[in-house]
């Protein structure tokens, strides 16, 4: 499984190269999916091993930080110089330490947390690869359900992609904290406001998948932020 999402890793890479955007964006984001689905497996069948926390960061390191960070430097950045390649490049290196930083933890064996400290590399490239799917849908004039608010604001994020790349990279170093999910089983909601997250979510992505999954990124990636500034309120406003 983890070859597989490694192999999808270099596919997008091949794709971007052809300029085939599209297919590159999708090689990421179904790249998450396996991603998801080989830690689940490797729970389940309790194979954990530090052989596979390693392959997983070289696969990660291919589909969330080289194949993206080529990706947007092909389609947007490559127009800025050497400040295009310094931006990818801090993508790259920030989604490198991040992975490194998780493998430490793993092997220091301290106690597994509900949530990540710093914005996981499969969000960070799936933010990218979701905008790009629209992109492709916008300038190509292509057909499908979308939400005319959402591609409304695609003009306005393809020019602001280099400052959005350099935000996601400081994102994956920073000591923000982003819910893991493991504990979550969309199948079996444990509560009335998980069940009706879980159906919207699921319509969404089936009315307007490619709006969905940006919208779905964009909401994760600031939840981060609220967290942070909740903390923060409750720290500062203890319950007595």
């Amino acid at each position: 499984i983890t070859a597989i999402n490694m192999a999808l890793g270099f596919y997008g890479i091949t794709a971007s190269i052809q300029e085939e955007w599209s297919v590159a964006a999708w090689c990421t984001i179904a790249s998450i999916f396996v991603d998801v689905f080989d830690g689940r497996v490797a729970r389940w069948t309790n194979s954990t091993s530090k052989f596979g926390i390693e392959f997983d960061s070289f696969a990660d390191l291919v589909s969330f930080g080289i194949a993206p960070a080529l990706m947007v430097y092909l389609l947007v950045l490559k127009d800025f110089g050497r400040l295009g390649i310094a931006i990818s490049f801090l993508y790259l290196l920030c989604a490198a330490i991040r992975l490194a930083r998780f493998n430490l933890k793993a092997f220091n064996e301290e106690e597994p947390t509900p949530y990540f400290v710093g914005l996981p590399s499969p969000a960070a490239g799936g933010i990218l690869a979701s905008f790009v799917i629209l992109y492709d849908i916008w300038a190509e004039g292509k057909k499908a359900r979308t939400i005319t608010l959402v591609m409304k604001q695609v003009p306005a994020f393809f020019h602001l992609l280099p400052g959005i790349i350099f935000i996601l990279a400081v994102l994956m170093v920073s000591g923000l904290r982003y819910s893991s999910f493991k504990k979550v089983n969309l199948l079996k909601p444990r509560s009335v406001r998980a069940f009706l997250i879980t159906v919207i979510a699921s319509l969404m992505i089936y009315i307007f998948p490619q709006n969905a999954l940006f919208v779905l990124f964009v909401g994760y990636i600031l939840s981060g932020f609220l967290e942070y500034f909740w903390r923060l309120y409750r720290d500062r406003n203890p319950i007595k």
